[in-house]
């Protein structure tokens, strides 16, 4: 698990790549929750996810946003972070620059993140995002989401009510020609205390099917 520095955009920023093990494999980006929160890399949730792409053969990275860690700079309110997660992608598709395909994934304050970043770089394909918080920032900017993905929610999230997840799942399930599929796990808070292996194997459950669709169009063509 090979640590790395990307130059970011307020300095250093601290990583953990796994490059894929053939060529042309497709890329992930893992992105934490809340840095003032205790949000970092090494977040239990973000390291399931971190490993669950690079089990299907991904090149994986995740990353310390400004001021977490051995990252340089200083909180910035989202702004920022999201900078450092364009930066973070930028150097994951320079060394992957026939990749395929392109993934994001990222729990609570890094979905919110992570849905951003979707809007800005059309060459990412799919996302993953882990109880997003709906009621506390502003995702009315997916208007209207550019890719197909999961989201996935705890029925007993006391940080996220869940009402405020299915009110944006609703919203983004009425576009045409893209599928967000939603996963409640039920009794699973915002941690996933306890419940960590169920969101791990629903978002495992997606991945697969979803690497196997184009597989069946190539077949089918």
């Amino acid at each position: 698990m090979p640590e790395i520095i990307i130059n970011g955009p307020a300095g250093r920023i601290e990583g953990r790549y796994l490059p894929p093990k053939v060529v042309n494999a497709p890329i992930a980006l893992m992105l934490h929750p809340h840095p003032q929160h205790g949000g970092t890399m090494n977040n239990k949730i973000v390291y399931t996810l971190y490993n669950l792409f690079a089990q299907r053969g991904f090149g994986t990275l995740r990353f310390n946003f400004r001021g977490v860690g051995r990252s340089q700079g200083t909180f910035d309110r989202g702004e920022g972070e999201l900078s450092d997660a364009a930066a973070a992608l930028d150097w994951l598709q320079t060394y992957n620059p026939d990749a395929p395909a392109c993934w994001i994934a990222g729990f609570s304050f890094g979905a919110w993140i992570g849905m951003q970043l979707l809007m800005r770089r059309p060459e990412i394909t799919g996302f993953i995002s882990i109880a997003p918080p709906a009621n506390l920032f502003d995702f009315s900017f997916l208007a209207p989401c550019p890719s197909s993905g999961l989201i996935v929610h705890g029925t007993a999230d006391e940080v996220v009510p869940s009402e405020s997840v299915q009110k944006l799942v609703d919203k983004l399930s009425h576009q045409r020609d893209i599928t967000v599929k939603y996963k409640s796990i039920p009794g699973a808070n915002h941690f996933f205390t306890n419940k960590i292996e169920q969101m791990g194997n629903s978002v495992g459950a997606y991945l697969d099917e979803m690497l196997k669709a184009p597989a069946k169009a190539k077949a089918a063509g």
